[in-house]
This record gives C-alpha cells, structure tokens and sequence, in this order.
C-alpha cells in the first residue's frame, strides 16, 4: 500500500493518483471478438447455443427443460438455511423495499387553457437479474436488483446465474421471484436480450458479472436497456486524527478483498493516523485473512494513503476520484456533506461502515464504479419505469399556440410539419 504526502502539493500532477483514476480501463480487446460471437450464436441458434457454452464454460450438460429451476428446489434452499440467515435475508430484503418505496414516481397531469399535458409513468413489464453463481454467495445482489424492481411495479422477474447455490435460490424465493435459469456469462445475457424457445426476452438487464457479462451487456445495449458497465469495486475514506485506526484499517479491507483490481484509498489529515492504519493492516488483519492473496494483491496495486493539508484538499480530490463508496470520519462529518459533488454512497461517521450499506441498511449498494458517480446514479426504481408524455389540446388550446409551431417548422424547412398544423386552420 503506498503513502504519498500531498502536503503543499498540487494534487492533480500526482502520478499515482492519475494512475489510480486510469485503474478501470480495463484491456477488453482480447475479449470483445469472443463475446460477440458468443451473442451471435446465441440470436441465431438459441437454445443449442446456451447448451452448448453452458457446457464450454460451466461444464454442465442441460437440457432445455433443465434451464429453469424447479420451484420446488428455490423453496428447499430456502428450508435448509439456518433460522437467523433466513431472518437476516428476510430482514435485508424488507429494508432495501421500504427504501425504495420513497422513490416511487407518480403519474402527474397539468391543465393550460384548451391544453392537458402530463406524463404517465409506467413500470418496465420483464426484467432480467443477472447474479454470480458457482463457489460464490451473493444473496444480497438478488436482494439490491430485485427489490427496486419490485417496488417499481416490475410484474415479471427473471434471474439468470451460472450453478446457482442456495443462498442464491433461498433469496430469490423469499424476493418472490420463480423463474430462476441456472445459466450465465455472456450466454444468459444473450438469452436474456435476444430471448430463446426456452427462456423470454426482457426489457432490461441488470447486476453484475465478470468481464464476459460485462461486455455482453454493453453490446446487447439497444435490443434491451442495462444498469451499467460495472468495474472493480472501490472504497474512498476521509478521515481526521479523531477517526479509529482499526476501524478505517477494517473498512478499507473490505473492499481489498473483493478482488485483486478492488481500490481502498485513505485521504487523511493526520500522519500518525496513516501509519497506524497500514501496521494494522500488514501486521494484524492480513495476517492468516482467508483472502489474503486477493487483498494484499489488491493494496498493492491500488491500495493508496494520501496525506493533505486539510479536510477540505481532502474532499477536492473525493470529488475528482467520484468514488464508488466515500466514508467520511472526520469530527463533524456532516460539515462535509455540501461539498461532495461526486459519490455513489455516502457514509457519514465512524459507525456507518460499508458494509452495512451492503446488506442491511436500505440503499441499493448497486454503485456507479470508475468515476462514473460524475454522472451517474446508484440503481433505484427510476430504472424500471419509463415515461410517456400526455398531451391532449382541444381547439382553443390551438389557436393559442399554433403560430409558434408553424414559424418554427418554417425556420426547419419541415414543410409536412406546417401542413400539419394548416389543415387545422380551416375549421377555426
């Protein structure tokens, strides 16, 4: 893990904090060519292609009555866990719900003289749930991706994931979801937006995957609508001399240990705070950690403490990395609030660790990753509804504005755009 000292300097001719912003742009190349054939064969064959890389990439035969899980084994997975896993699930899933319910958007109608203008919004009718199956656990991403949907309206859900296990099919049962597909990579996104014999195609896909899933997202993008094009996880805490050492040392590892382009960077005002954090780090947690490999990997790369003059250099370069999660522990950490412009999550205070907002808290832990929090927003129900503009103006609403509209199509050269409008003067 490097420490650089920013003291009275100019952060933005910082080599390694240029290098840390250019992280994420991953080399795709080698593996562009390889999931658009994949996509190909997936439009044109259909099932057989899925079999067929199903059983390429996962090692598994299916037929394509095999594809979709039995109800029966989501309700058994559900069964089989431990009476407080299935409570904590069953509690996760009801706070990120009731979260979500505050974004929940209304139809709404204006009337004008001779004019009602509004808009209707309308629920997306299927969505696709993408989530990471095999050796790994993730529950709280049919958690985060399926509640938003639900709230929204969503009337069908459907989740794709490569060897499912229980947690998995145990969460999709208690989010309400039936429809489980045990396939996934760039195959299932492919079923998904082109859609097969067996398997429906949606109106949009979301979750995350590996570099495969990745790229098939990107490139089905226009057949059906996507969340993001996620990247490696990242975690930014500002802290001051009040902050815990343990606590920032913990809060940075948790997200070194996702995985070895995972970034845990330190802005911090006091000096002795950022050498206790990395002796505890080194010397403590990473000692027999079970990911040590994957997190000391991780915090070598990209693993980065900076020392500044203040708070306030603190948060300009929060804003110029537009972090993922952003952990602020500093003495009065609402004092900083106003002034962070780009983050996905904001934590404020030393008992509002990331991973509470990962599971239990209520916001979607569905976060715009490689800056692109300067643009972008975590998932939420605006991302299953769409928008229909209502108009409706009878003749006195016309005759108030159809002067402008024929100037105006004038300006254009858009001649059948007058016309439109002529015609209609002839009954007036």
């Amino acid at each position: 893990m490097k420490t650089v000292d920013l003291r009275g300097k100019n952060y933005l001719k910082s080599r390694e904090l240029e290098l840390l912003i250019k992280r994420s742009e991953m080399e795709v190349e080698q593996f562009e060519e390889s999931v658009k054939n994949i996509l190909k064969d997936v439009k044109e064959k259909g099932d057989e292609a899925i079999i067929q890389y199903t059983e390429k990439f996962d090692g598994v035969r299916l037929k394509p009555e095999e594809f979709l899980v039995p109800f029966e084994e989501l309700e058994k997975a559900y069964e089989s866990l431990d009476e407080d896993t299935r409570f904590a699930l069953e509690v996760a899933f009801e706070r990120v719900k009731k979260f979500h319910e505050a974004q929940i958007e209304k139809s709404f109608f204006v009337e004008e003289e001779g004019m009602i203008l509004g808009q209707k919004v309308i629920p997306m009718e299927r969505a696709g749930l993408y989530v990471p199956g095999g050796k790994a656990a993730y529950p709280s991403t049919v958690v985060m991706n399926a509640a938003p949907a639900i709230v929204a309206g969503v009337k069908e859900l459907i989740i794709c994931s490569p060897n499912p296990n229980r947690y998995t099919l145990a969460t999709a049962y208690i989010c309400g979801i039936g429809e489980v597909y045990r396939i996934g990579g760039a195959q299932a996104i492919g079923a998904m937006a082109y859609g097969t014999k067996t398997i429906k195609k949606v109106d949009k896909i979301v979750g995350p995957g590996n570099i495969f899933v990745a790229l098939a997202k990107k490139n089905v993008y226009g057949y059906v609508d996507i969340d993001s094009i996620a990247g490696p996880s990242e975690i930014l805490v500002i802290a001051d001399d009040t902050a815990n050492p343990e606590w920032v040392a913990a809060d940075l590892l948790s997200q070194a240990e996702h995985d070895e382009l995972a970034a845990s960077i330190l802005i911090t005002t006091s000096e002795k705070l950022a050498k206790e954090v990395k002796n505890i780090l080194y010397n403590r947690y990473l000692v027999n950690f079970s990911r040590e490999d994957i997190a000391k990997k991780s915090l070598e790369n990209y693993g980065h403490i900076f020392i500044v003059d203040n708070i306030e250099t603190a948060i300009d370069i929060s804003n110029y990395i537009a972090p993922e999660h952003l952990e602020i522990i500093i003495k009065d950490p609402f004092s900083a609030l106003e002034k962070i412009k780009h983050a996905g999550a904001i934590f404020l205070g030393e008992y509002s660790t990331e991973p509470l907002g990962d599971y239990v808290l209520g916001p979607n832990h569905v976060l715009p990753t490689g800056r692109a929090a300067r643009f972008s927003s975590p998932l939420g129900v605006y991302d299953f509804i769409k928008r229909s503009s209502v108009i409706y103006v009878n003749q006195e609403g016309f005759k108030r504005v159809e002067k402008y509209a024929r100037k105006i199509a004038e300006a254009e050269g858009l001649e059948a755009h007058k016309l439109g409008v002529e015609v209609r003067l002839k009954n007036i």
